[in-house]
């Protein structure tokens, strides 16, 4: 990358919703920078579904392919670096790198994602993506008429067995813990033959990421093909927040409709604003918040 220090737009997070952003604005012949470490979560995921004309690709088919198409627009540029840290300066933004390099912009867009919280379970990051999973819509389809766990407690269980009964009628909860169900759903689980076990989980026992069977505290196993686990996450980045940018209760970045942050000139897309954690949505959320800037930017250039 020619050695440009200022930019009408920075993204930080090259993945596909930081992409998406870029490509919108690079055909509105934005100059936009993309500064990427190169850590996306799905990194681990073996394929990709639920998106049409990807369907079935490995998240780095998808992501190379990507980052080819939006490379022909020649005001991108691209960083492979860490932001750390950003600020307000001179009516724009300053973002500051871990390598030391610093760069000012029009706008701000966080691309960055989430990063999740592994429980401390002997093979559960081994398996995360690719057995052990969080989403019937991205996943459960191959996993459709197996044995399947849900790892999880309460109304996020409750929710998670209303969609894998669809694919599964062999379902057994684990709350590793006293279980939290009202006496409502528990009629329900137990009409649809849902089996709930308390026991703390040990062990997940794999062969290169695909489960076998957990074994649990009480040293009892049981075989599995596939667990759903709802886990707590993280930004992946804290610059939105020092900035001053709203988190909402869930962890999410606040964003309007049109993903403009509580911060003016800040956007964000993605993972980090949502909770439905797909490459379409990305894309989807990346392409519509590129198009807001570039309006933004427009309007402030041509009014003025």
């Amino acid at each position: 990358m020619k050695e440009i220090k200022e930019f009408d737009v920075i993204i930080i997070g090259g993945s596909y919703a930081g992409l998406s952003a870029a490509m919108s604005l690079g055909r509105s012949l934005r100059n936009v920078l993309i500064i990427d470490s190169g850590n996306p979560c799905n990194k681990q995921t073996p394929h990709s579904h639920n998106f049409l004309t990807q369907d079935g690709k490995t998240p780095l088919e998808i992501m190379t392919v990507a980052k080819q198409q939006v490379e022909q627009y020649k005001t991108v540029h691209f960083l492979n670096d860490m932001a750390i840290s950003g600020g307000k300066k001179d009516g724009g933004f300053e973002i500051v790198t871990a390598s030391g390099k610093s760069f000012i912009a029009k706008k701000l867009i966080f691309a960055t994602g989430i990063k999740d919280i592994m429980p401390n379970i002997k093979g559960f990051s081994e398996c995360w993506g690719i057995s052990v999973i969080h989403c019937p819509y991205c996943h459960g389809y191959e996993f459709r008429n197996q044995k399947t766990a849900i790892m999880a407690n309460g109304e996020k269980a409750n929710h998670l067995a209303q969609l894998v009964n669809n694919l599964t009628k062999d379902i057994t909860i684990l709350t590793r813990g006293e279980a939290d169900f009202t006496s409502e759903q528990m009629e329900k689980l137990k009409k649809h033959n849902i089996k709930i076990v308390t026991t703390e989980i040990s062990e997940i026992v794999h062969e290169n990421g695909n489960l076998k069977r957990i074994v649990f505290k009480d040293q009892k196993t049981e075989p599995f093909d596939a667990m759903y686990a709802g886990i707590p996450f993280e930004q992946h980045s804290d610059i939105p927040k020092h900035l001053g940018c709203e988190i909402t209760e869930q962890g999410y970045i606040r964003v309007d409709d049109f993903y403009k942050t509580t911060i003016e000139g800040v956007f964000a897309c993605g993972d980090s604003t949502n909770r439905f954690r797909s490459v379409s949505f990305a894309v989807n959320s990346g392409n519509v918040t590129g198009a807001m800037v570039n309006m933004e930017l427009t309007a402030q250039s041509f009014n003025n």
